[in-house]
Formats: C-alpha cells, structure tokens, sequence
C-alpha cells in the first residue's frame, strides 16, 4: 500500500486537508502547457479495449487520449449489458490516467440515458438503468417532486458507474412544433420548465455539491427552440435562430432558475442569432452572449463547455459533416478555436485536436494565463466532485444500484403517470376480457389483459400505437432527428380510418414532437399521447389499472399551415391548435 504521506509529498495537491483553491493552485503551478491544454477538450469515448480506436466517430484509442493528447474530460457514448461491466470499464480508464505523470483522474460525462429514445448526437438508449419517459413526459406529470426523484435515482445510477457529469438538463423551449429537439425538453411554458428544471439539476447534485454529485451541464443557453423553419442547428440548413416576435429575453427564464438552483455547468447552442443585438455567430463564438450575458449580466463563474463539433469537420456513419462553426465558416479551425476562447467558453466539446491550441499558445495568440482561466474551473470541478479523492467505484455494488428493482418501478409508475388522454368517447376504461386487436404492442403484454385476435373484425377493441410523423432525410445521422412536417402520411390516416370503421379503436402517439392529430382523433374512439412508455404502462392507464394523470407540456396544433405561419420564438402561438398546453382528460 502506498504511504499517504509519500503520496502527498510527491503531489501535494492530494492533501485533504487543504482548501480546494489551494489544491488546484498547487497543480496548476506543476502542470505543463501541454497538460493545460488536455483539460480543454471534451471528446467522445465508447465501452472497450482502452488500446482500440473507435471506427463509427473516426475516435482516436482511450490510451493515445488520455498518455498522448492528455485528455482528462470523456462523454460515454453507448452502453453495456449491465451495471457492473460499466464500472469495470470506467475503473480500467480511471487507473490510465492515474498511471500518467500527475494521476489527473478523468471526468466521465453522458447524455440522457434513462429513456427510450436512442441518438448518438443527444441520447442513449436505458439499457442497464431504470427507464423513465423522456423529459417531456417527466414534464406532462407536472411534478416537481417526481422530477427530483428522478434525478436522485439517476444520480445514484451514474456514480455506481463512474459518470459524474450529466450532459443535461435541456431547459430550451419547445416554441417551434417542428424543432426536432424538443423531446428533451420540459415543453414549451417558460414557468413550468424552470421549475422542473430547478427540481432536475437538485436531484443530480444532491442537497451540497460534493463528491456523491453529478454536476449538471445545462442547455442549451442562451435558449435553442426559435430555430428558423424547426430545422435543427446540428446541420448548416438549421443553422438560424430566429425571433421575430421579439422574445429572446423569455428563453432565458428557465436558464436564469437552473442558475439560482446551483447548476455547475452551462453548455451554448451551436444556433446563430438573427436580427437579434447579439453578434451573428454561432452561440459558441459569441462573446456578446457568453461573456456578455452569462458571464457579465448573470454573474455565472462555472464551466461552459462548446456543443459538440465546432472546429473540426468530422465523418459520422461514413458520411461528411462539416464543423458547425456558423458564421464563422470562412475562419480556420485554429481561428475558430481562438475566437471560442475569445468569447469566454472554457471546454471544447466533442475535439480532440489539442495540437491547434498548442499552436496558438506557441506562436502567442493565446497567453497562458487565459488557459489558467479556464484550467481553474475545470480543475476545481474534479476536486469539489472528489475525483482526486477517490475516482475508482466498487464495481460489486454498481448492478445492485443499476436498475435496482425500486428504481425501475420508480420508472414504469412515471411512465403511467405521463401519459396523457387526449379524447375519450365512453370505450376507455376497457374491461379486462375483451377481445383485443392491437398493433405496436408485444401480444404477449397485451394477452395480459384480454383475449388478443389477430383481426380487427373479431375484436371488441383495437388499440394502435402511432410514432408522430417525420421526414426521412440524406444521411442516417439526420434521420436521428426528426424533423419536417407534422402531418401523418396519408396511408396512416387511412389504416387508422379502416381499423376504425370496423371496430372501437384506441390510438396512442408516441409525441416526440407535437403531431398534427385532427385526422386521427376524428377516426378514434379515444386518442392518447405518450413520451416513452411500455406497453404494460399503457394498458395499465386505458384499462383503469392507473389513473390517467398526464397533461400536454405543449399546444398540439390543428395543421401545418398554423405551424408556418407561428412565429418561432413565442410559445403558444399556432392559431386555434387543436388541444392546448395543460389539456389531459381523467379516467
């Protein structure tokens, strides 16, 4: 065993009894410029071989990261089939680093993981964890106690496995309908997402942040939503945010509660403002917005970190994609880096490329007394968290925690509790024993709760479950996020109209984003919308084995042309929308 005083001799920053700012001081001083610079990059990483390169995302291997670039800052992409061979992992990356010349421990981040939804550009699969709905369906409950406990059990699962960052929560507003992001969010009121915002962000840091904390990085400041048209930023057509009511102050609010609530970390949108007294550039590259508003107007000291990709072109699933750098295209990715720095962002995220930095140290367009500004809050971070303390976890007690069975029904009574009864004609409840005709649910789960037939001609009640319609664009990353028109494709309405001629028919839509339902609803016995739910939850709440609960966190519109012509910065805003914020019948 090593002696504690020998350790703390050698590296005296790991004396406990010293204050934090003492510490990561007596750090910083021993660092070199290129351990400075591996601090500021905040990549990808995946589950495996620590010597192995990643194919998918073009990743460099753990190893060359962490000894070679000296990286210290990971978001886990993926999963593994359970709790414990996550923190095997974890603990296999945490001894790298610790064999590295300062034993700077890494800092392991992740995307939403607790749902059902699965985009490697904003959220993962449950997999292992407890599985809840998606945020807006954390938001139809309108429960901030709910919300917190979520966030609680999502806290305990992350630090059984070493993820100490969660790279949410999403506070933006879900004021364009087609905006392909919103299934993260809290929906479209301001109020209501503040206050569920302020419940997620205690639940994951705990009453004092600490080492038994997961520091939330909220997003996407200063408010993604307006987007021009609902395409989304992560591509050059979505790269305009716009306001044409006059509302960019509003998209603040949620971003001003998760301050007060004590949020760590600040994460801008890759969107650029237009006709705004903001500089058109991308939100990463805005001194006006990062250090203006957030630094200087709110008075946020924590980390900001860059969305994903805005230097470096990149290649994902075999296809180019270019850096989102908007309006600053015609800069190079060393110009681009400068003005990110520039702008008071501290962490580059989802880059690897520390060699640019140290290029504009080398050559004096960065000092190294601006990366000391940065290096400081990102240093303080791993000691206030603990890290240097212990970053290893026990990875026996890491599948008693992951998907511990009250966690899970935790998840499942959240599930039931979201979904939201849109329409009702006297068919819901159903009566166990009916006959069943059902698509988009296992038989075997619905054989639980009456007779399933395979034709909608023998049964009592057919119950359809819908995705909210989407475009299918170019390249298999675009169609992760689904965007365009909100219409169900004419073949659906259809189906929905012929089953409906035959038999009493439920029809449940999977709302990721609010679906124009009008033709639906006017065929169906009862409508419902969920946001991730199993089929058991959802039988449970038609059949009145839970009570109905859920309400709309948004207006459903009544059609297309409403939604074009609504402005895309002001909630509420599509003319006479077929169901409105807050709408949710009881059973």
């Amino acid at each position: 065993m090593t002696d504690v005083t020998t350790t703390t001799t050698a590296r005296p920053w790991l004396d406990r009894s010293l204050s934090t700012d003492e510490r990561v001081q007596l750090l910083l001083d021993e660092m070199t410029v290129e351990e400075k610079a591996g601090l500021f990059f905040h990549t990808m990483i995946a589950i495996g071989d620590l010597d192995e390169a990643n194919p998918v995302f073009g990743m460099p291997s753990a190893r060359e990261l962490v000894e070679g670039k000296h990286l210290t800052h990971f978001n886990l992409l993926g999963a593994a089939p359970t709790g414990r061979e996550i923190a095997a992992w974890h603990n296999e990356l945490q001894r790298l680093a610790a064999s590295t010349r300062l034993g700077i421990p890494v800092t392991l981040s992740t995307d939403p993981r607790h749902s059902f939804s699965e985009n490697p550009g904003a959220s993962i699969l449950a997999g292992p964890f407890s599985q809840w709905p998606e945020t807006l369906g954390l938001a139809a409950t309108r429960d901030p106690a709910l919300v917190e406990r979520f966030a609680d059990i999502a806290r305990r699962e992350y630090t059984a496995v070493g993820l100490r960052v969660a790279l949410h929560p999403q506070v933006d507003l879900a004021t364009e309908p087609r905006w392909a992001r919103q299934t993260a969010t809290f929906g479209e009121d301001a109020e209501l997402t503040g206050i569920l915002g302020a419940a997620y962000i205690r639940g994951f840091q705990g009453s004092s942040f600490g080492p038994g904390s997961v520091s939330t990085m909220t997003k996407h400041f200063p408010g993604g939503g307006p987007q021009k048209d609902g395409e989304d930023p992560h591509f050059a057509y979505g790269r305009e945010q716009v306001y044409p009511g006059g509302r960019f102050d509003l998209h603040l609010k949620p971003f001003e509660d998760a301050m007060a609530a004590g949020t760590r970390q600040m994460m801008p949108y890759y969107g650029m403002p237009v006709g705004t007294e903001y500089e058109e550039v991308g939100f990463g590259f805005n001194r006006s917005v990062i250090t203006g508003l957030l630094r200087e107007r709110f008075g946020f000291d924590g980390l900001v970190c860059t969305d994903w990709g805005l230097i470096t072109d990149a290649e994902i699933f075999g296809q180019p994609f270019p850096a989102r750098a908007w309006g600053v295209e015609h800069l190079s990715p060393r110009e681009r880096m400068r003005a990110v720095l520039e702008a008071g962002a501290d962490q580059f995220g989802g880059e690897d490329c520390a060699e640019l930095l140290l290029e504009l140290i080398a050559d004096g367009s960065i000092p190294e007394e601006r990366l000391d500004v940065s290096a400081r809050r990102m240093l303080r971070e791993k000691f206030e968290l603990g890290l240097f303390d212990d970053p290893f976890v026990d990875e026996d007690a890491a599948d008693a925690v992951v998907g511990a069975p009250e966690f899970r029904a935790a998840g499942e009574d959240a599930q039931r509790a979201s979904i939201t009864v849109l329409t009702n004609d006297g068919v819901l409840p159903f009566r166990r024993g009916l006959k069943l005709y059902v698509e988009g649910i296992d038989a075997t789960v619905a054989g639980g709760y009456g007779e399933v037939v395979d034709s909608p001609d023998a049964a009592d009640l057919a119950v359809i479950r819908l995705q909210a319609p989407f475009e299918q664009r170019e390249t298999m990353f675009e169609n992760f996020f689904h965007a365009g028109s909100l219409e169900f494709p004419s073949e659906v309405v259809e189906h929905v109209g012929a089953v409906a001629a035959v038999v009493p028919t439920v029809i449940d839509v999977l709302a990721d984003r609010p679906a124009i339902l009008e033709p639906i609803v006017e065929a169906a016995a009862a409508a419902v919308v969920n946001w991730g739910a199993s089929g058991s939850a959802l039988l449970d709440v038609l059949s009145g084995a839970s009570p109905s609960q859920g309400r709309l966190p948004f207006d459903l519109p009544r059609s297309m042309a409403a939604v074009e012509a609504s402005r895309p910065d002001v909630p509420f805003d599509t003319a006479d929308p077929l169901f409105r914020f807050g709408h949710g019948l009881v059973l």
